[in-house]
């Protein structure tokens, strides 16, 4: 019998992994009403990954305001997977969907309610933190957060740093000695995407400082900041991977405080058992919101895509736009991509109509796919 997995990504400020999913398997019913389907939706550490990971292992959403990106409160949470991992998702206090459009400059938006949502969970006792990395609308290198746990950030004259990215530059000292003391009881991970360098032409000011809402002279000199901020920190920052993460908040967590670093895909997958469903799959489809030149760079397809390759599997990619670039995606094991999209639409009704848009699209895609069969079999 048929058997399709279908591992997708969220659609970013749309839909989560389990939405899109979900309207993935309706399209297959359509066409394979026969079929054996296996839904895996996955995520990479950002927007919507903890209410995903509290469902996954029958944990909880725990509620916490904290100090939005832009300075204002904003209503957030974290997850206590069990009685001692809690996973405080970067995106939930400080992720660019908190960012209003005409609010955009990650000069000035704050990191800082990361930092809160922390502090929260270390209030639960909980022995490991997991912050997942991702969508975020900061590049202050992670110093809100810090100075939201109890280190002192000063610039020359002894005074507290700003917020922002930009107030970096002033960065002379960073004293951690009033940090909060429960962190010294804690294993914090930091799970993040390793391609994501701190500083340089492909560091994460110029590589993602343009959609936080930097302009190109912005984007050098947030550059120039994380330089800074990593020689205050430590120097091995400036090569560690995955340090530039949510706009250098890995680079802050693990610089000040120790945190370990690792790769999204170890710390998330291996609960799914992803390689051994994939094994036993005849077609596999992933999803996301984009497929571009970033999507070869750390995404969920393309990670999706090299995992099935090794069991020789087909790969199919939706996803909502084809951006420049995508075509390298069919260098790292995707076989055909497909927008779901069929003619021009307003952002909003597209948001509004997405999982109708998905199913559809898997629909055609499939009809297509089989058609391709009987010919070949003809």
């Amino acid at each position: 019998m048929f058997r399709i997995v279908i591992a997708p990504s969220g659609f970013k400020e749309c839909l989560d992994a389990e939405q899109v999913a979900d309207a993935i398997q309706a399209g297959v019913r359509r066409v394979i009403p026969g079929g054996v389907v296996d839904t895996v939706p996955l995520i990479d550490g950002g927007e919507g990954s903890a209410r995903l990971l509290a469902r996954a292992t029958g944990g909880t959403l725990v509620p916490v305001t904290v100090t939005g990106p832009v300075g204002d409160p904003v209503a957030a949470h974290f997850a206590m997977l069990d009685e001692d991992t809690a996973f405080v998702e970067m995106a939930a206090a400080a992720g660019l969907s908190l960012v209003p459009p005409s609010r955009r400059d990650p000069c000035r938006t704050t990191s800082r309610g990361v930092g809160e949502l922390i502090r929260a969970a270390l209030g639960t006792g909980a022995r490991r933190i997991v912050v997942g990395c991702g969508d975020s609308g900061t590049c202050d290198g992670g110093a809100g957060a810090l100075q939201a746990l109890g280190v002192r950030i000063s610039d020359e004259r002894g005074r507290e740093i700003g917020p922002g990215g930009a107030a970096l530059l002033q960065a002379h000292h960073v004293d951690v000695s009033g940090a909060d003391p429960r962190l010294s009881d804690v294993d914090m991970t930091v799970a993040v995407n390793p391609r994501n360098a701190l500083c340089g032409p492909d560091g994460v000011a110029r590589r993602y400082g343009p959609q936080k809402g930097a302009s190109a002279e912005t984007a050098d000199l947030l550059s120039s900041a994380m330089s800074h901020w990593a020689r205050l920190l430590d120097a091995g920052l400036t090569e560690m991977a995955g340090a530039g993460a949510s706009g250098g908040l890995a680079a802050g967590l693990a610089g000040a405080l120790g945190a370990r670093l690792e790769s999204r895909f170890d710390v998330f997958l291996t609960s799914t058992d992803l390689d051994q469903r994939l094994r036993t799959a005849d077609l596999v489809i992933t999803a996301e919101g984009a497929i571009d030149a970033s999507t070869a760079l750390g995404k969920i397809p393309t990670e999706v895509a090299r995992r099935a390759k090794r069991h020789g599997k087909p790969v199919i990619a939706l996803c909502g736009t084809i951006g420049p670039g995508a075509d390298t995606s069919y260098e790292h094991g995707i076989d055909a991509i497909t927008g779901i999209l069929t003619g021009p639409v307003a952002l909003s009704d597209a948001i509004t109509k997405a999982p109708g848009l998905i199913t559809d699209a898997t629909a055609r895609t499939l009809r297509m796919l089989l058609l391709g069969t009987t010919l070949t079999a003809a």
